[in-house]
């Protein structure tokens, strides 16, 4: 796991060396243990390590092929690199290092990006072909690694981070479109970012650049197609048990410790139980508590943690540790944070950088599975259309989960359905809390929307999920890569093997939806392993109680204040907020104006603590 970065100069002006190792550095919390970079001419590359896999000098990068023709510098890990030994050794070639970047490598002298579909694992990574003078930057199928670019000035400009481009001086100016759909979908989705002159290498694709400027970007793989041609699974508990437990064993493949983020909640301890039926031995927890009850997950973690004889820690993130964190982790994620809980993750895979590398995630159940209750409201549209009609009813407007539902339920074309699912407030909301506003024209939405319609025409449910695997998901795991890597620990995520992703896509809806809490492959395929607490226990999710911090800790109390009269209420968008209103109408004790203040909140604090380091 490593920080990569690189500069290609079209117009064959020299790489200068100060503003690639700049870059370089900027990332160095993803790679503290080593650093390496080339450069020739117009083109530079740079590499930042995290030593997970043969940990010696021979990981080194950039990584030179033998004849010298091709350098790599790559992030991430390709899970199943032993599987090719016995082929690399019939073809005659001899490895100098048990590291799988040298497996890469050879692979792509062999075969070139057709052997990416054989690939298992994550990564990001970037070949130099000094024959051709072309540049090929690789994504893996799920975005599970991070990859961004910026064609500015006639040079291309990449790395693992934003914040190395804006450290080789590409200009840090907000996207008037991506802070639009910041307010209508929480995160800006597809190859777009919030910022102007800055893209996303889309996950499962892959872009060519010739020294001459000429261009190429292509999809390498697509889930759609996958589903379509997978065969029929005739005994899905089976092939799900032993597919799901293959994958958390490729995800122990370390010569460092590996240790596993356990909430408490099915997917976590699932993964955990795995590991414990699999004799895996002196394995490390890692957990976020919480004070407030209804938040707490921690002494299920714990009980379970003790109970197959492996090691808890916890920790709580609370008071002024929750915000210095939720400064550390502005800055890391390079973006406002929109998921709430990124100040606690990173707090926790700090707690295990004393112990661990390597922490396993159950991130992507949810979305493969359907694990979240906002997937049911799609079950019965026409039931959701009836519930629109009750907002006189006191219950519904004083209870926040059914007033979400309530306005979530005012709105009236499947469609919009998909697309706001995922959102906490909706385009109504919008429209009323902000003025007037046009829905963002994201025609990366549209298109995955598209080919979810094509995929499961009768079954909304179906439909959210495709779409929430290629958006929401990708959300997340921008979030679990910062928050690891700021800490310098690696993420794995053992639910998002492409052999999981694919098969689950073709199961019948009863496998994923039935039951209180979906899931109900997993559940019932653990149903023997896990104790009855977990399995039956409600699920809460990693959620943290924001109403109540922003008014009883004095570092937030403070912010409040300046936040009343922040130099956000100036951007275009939102010309019609009075901040000295909305922080007054929290001081009272308002939780509904909550879904509304936290995103302006967090888009203040980002803007003053980590616009302003690049401006």
């Amino acid at each position: 796991m490593c920080g990569i970065n690189g500069i290609l100069h079209l117009n064959n002006k020299s790489v200068d060396e100060n503003q690639l190792l700049k870059m370089r550095d900027v990332l160095e919390h993803r790679g503290p243990d080593d650093a390496g970079f080339f450069i020739d001419k117009n083109i530079g590359l740079g590499h930042r390590r995290l030593s997970i896999i043969d940990t010696s000098s021979a990981g080194h990068q950039p990584f030179y092929s033998e004849n010298g023709r091709y350098i790599l510098v790559f992030n991430g890990e390709i899970y199943n690199y032993k599987d090719f030994y016995p082929e690399l050794e019939n073809k005659g070639i001899k490895l100098k290092s048990g590291s799988d970047t040298e497996v890469l490598l050879k692979l792509y002298e062999l075969y070139g990006l057709d052997m990416l579909p054989r690939l298992n694992g994550m990564f990001a990574f970037a070949i130099w072909d000094k024959e051709e003078k072309k540049l090929v930057l690789v994504r893996d199928r799920m975005g599970v690694k991070p990859l961004y670019y910026s064609l500015y000035q006639n040079t291309l400009y990449f790395a693992s981070e934003q914040k190395a481009l804006f450290a080789a001086g590409i200009p840090i100016q907000i996207s008037a479109n991506g802070l639009e759909e910041y307010f209508f979908n929480r995160f800006v989705a597809g190859e777009n970012t919030l910022y102007n002159n800055v893209n996303k290498i889309l996950p499962g694709h892959y872009m060519i650049i010739h020294e001459n400027g000429n261009t190429k970007t292509k999809k390498w793989w697509n889930l759609k197609e996958e589903i379509q041609n997978h065969s029929p699974i005739l005994n899905p508990k089976k092939w799900f048990e032993e597919t799901f437990f293959e994958s958390v064993k490729l995800r122990m493949v370390s010569d460092v410790p590996v240790g596993i983020l356990l909430s408490g909640g099915l997917d976590s301890c699932s993964i955990l139980s795995s590991l414990y039926h699999q004799n895996y031995k002196n394995i490390q927890t890692f957990n976020i508590g919480f004070s407030e009850q209804q938040h707490n997950e921690s002494y299920l973690a714990k009980n379970i943690t003790e109970e197959y004889n492996y090691q808890f820690n916890s920790i709580k993130v609370e008071g002024d540790i929750l915000f210095d964190s939720l400064l550390n982790s502005t800055y890391f994620q390079d973006e406002p944070i929109m998921h709430l809980n990124e100040p606690h993750l990173l707090a926790v895979s700090k707690l295990a950088n004393s112990k661990v590398k390597v922490l396993l995630s159950g991130e992507g159940a949810d979305e493969l599975m359907g694990g979240y209750v906002r997937y049911k409201a799609l079950k019965s549209p026409s039931l959701l259309n009836a519930i629109s009609h009750l907002r006189h009813l006191e219950y519904f407007n004083k209870n926040p989960r059914y007033n979400k539902l309530l306005r979530y339920s005012n709105i009236k074309n499947n469609s919009d359905l998909i697309l706001f699912n995922s959102t906490s407030i909706y385009p109504n909301d919008i429209n009323t809390f902000y003025g007037e506003k046009e829905k963002p024209a994201n025609e990366y939405r549209y298109q995955i929307l598209k080919e979810a319609k094509e995929l499961y025409p009768k079954s909304l449910q179906r439909q959210a999920l495709y779409f929430d695997q290629h958006t929401y998901m990708c959300s997340l795991l921008d979030r679990n890569d910062r928050c690891t890597m700021g800490a310098s620990i690696e993420c794995r995520e053992p639910f998002l093997d492409q052999r999981l992703i694919a098969g689950l896509g073709t199961l019948n809806d009863k496998l994923l939806f039935s039951g209180k809490k979906g899931k109900y492959i997993l559940k019932s395929t653990m149903e023997n392993k896990l104790p009855q607490e977990i399995l039956n226990f409600r699920k809460i999710g990693l959620s943290s109680p924001w109403e109540n911090y922003l008014v009883s800790n004095s570092k937030f109390k403070s912010e409040l204040q300046d936040f009343a009269k922040s130099e956000i209420f100036n951007m275009p968008f939102l010309e019609n907020i009075n901040g000295k209103k909305i922080v007054e109408q929290i001081e009272k004790g308002d939780k509904k104006i909550i879904p509304y203040i936290l995103p302006l909140f967090m888009l203040h604090i980002w803007q003053k603590n980590y616009f302003e380091k690049f401006v």
